[in-house]
């Protein structure tokens, strides 16, 4: 396959919000199944698109790849292809007699913020979120939703329910929950556990995310799905003001991103 196509299938993967690992030959010494410059991508599945030259190698570098996919982080690795291994090279059953080294680069979409509430704590969160790389998305229909408090963001202000249902959720997406309402909350939370963002986060006491979790097992969530909602939302610094829990809030979201 060639580079364009591998490029192509990773546009649409990231287009998806899914990331993948693209494996390029960058050194070869003696004789290998490929070239340097050869290119691999295996995708979140451990499907793989082109190829590096197939057999124990491949197969290695997918677990290596879905490791690092998982991490976050791109790595290097070195083959022994029916050679004595030195250093950390990786002995493969092969008669072609060289090594190779290739890189595994870890690519991911960026990262998007759904945030469900237009008061005094989301618009700091927008702006904050903004700063720190993310794409805004805001949900309500609220007077607040407008577009000179969220000058950055994207704006859904049709009727709530409806929008909550319209707009796209990827399964790399982190969703902050900061509305106040019962009813508005229990809605986003039943819309967002439908369809699996990376992240899922409440604003509010321990007791209302408790209640909250409570109704949610009710109505037949799964526990594993409903435990992962993180509330309260945001780190514990001691936060007051609107800023400053907005902050404590992007803080959090920085973590979660970072740690993949």
């Amino acid at each position: 396959m060639s580079d364009p196509e591998i490029f192509t299938e990773l546009t649409r993967l990231l287009g998806e919000g899914r990331g993948a690992v693209l494996c390029t030959l960058i050194e070869k010494t003696g004789s290998g199944p490929r070239d340097t410059g050869a290119k691999m991508l295996i995708t979140p599945d451990g499907g793989t698109v082109g190829t590096i030259g197939g057999g124990g190698m491949e197969r290695r570098l997918i677990r290596e790849a879905l490791e690092a996919l998982r991490e976050g982080k791109p790595r290097t690795l070195t083959f022994a292809l029916g050679l004595q291994p030195e250093g950390d090279a990786v002995p493969v059953n092969s008669k072609c007699g060289g090594t190779v080294k290739i890189f595994l680069d870890v690519i991911k979409p960026e990262p998007r913020l759904i945030i469900i509430g237009s008061g005094h704590i989301a618009k700091p969160l927008a702006e904050l979120a903004a700063m720190t790389g993310f794409d805004v998305t805001v949900v309500d229909d609220a007077a607040t939703a407008t577009r000179e408090r969220f000058p950055r963001a994207e704006l859904r202000t049709g009727p709530f329910e409806e929008e909550l249902e319209r707009v796209e959720v990827r399964p790399s997406d982190f969703v902050a929950v900061v509305h106040g309402e019962t009813g508005y909350e229990l809605a986003a939370l039943r819309s967002m556990l439908r369809r699996g963002p990376a992240y899922i986060g409440l604003l509010g006491s321990r007791n209302k995310a408790a209640e909250h979790k409570r109704q949610l097992l009710e109505e037949g969530f799964p526990r594993e799905e409903v435990d992962a909602i993180q509330a309260p939302i945001g780190m514990d610094i001691g936060a007051e003001t609107p800023e400053e829990i907005a902050v404590s809030i992007v803080a959090e979201l920085i973590r979660a991103r970072r740690r993949g």
